[in-house]
């Protein structure tokens, strides 16, 4: 069995560990009926649309 020579640093131990834990930035898809940038299979929050269907009725700003 192997064996370490010699003691792993902090540094390294937690530079091996923190490799794990980047986080990534959410892929944007654009909405079909207004264009706007929203996550994959979610209601757009800017028009209310999901794969062309009318899902949420939105009250316009005044």
């Amino acid at each position: 069995m192997a064996v370490p020579k010699y003691k792993t640093s902090k540094a390294k131990s937690r530079r091996r560990r923190a490799i794990n834990n980047k986080l990534t930035a959410g892929n944007l898809v654009e909405c079909g009926s207004c264009g706007n940038l929203v996550l994959p299979h979610r209601v757009c929050p800017k028009c209310g649309f999901y794969r062309g269907k009318q899902i949420i009725e939105l009250e316009e700003m005044a």
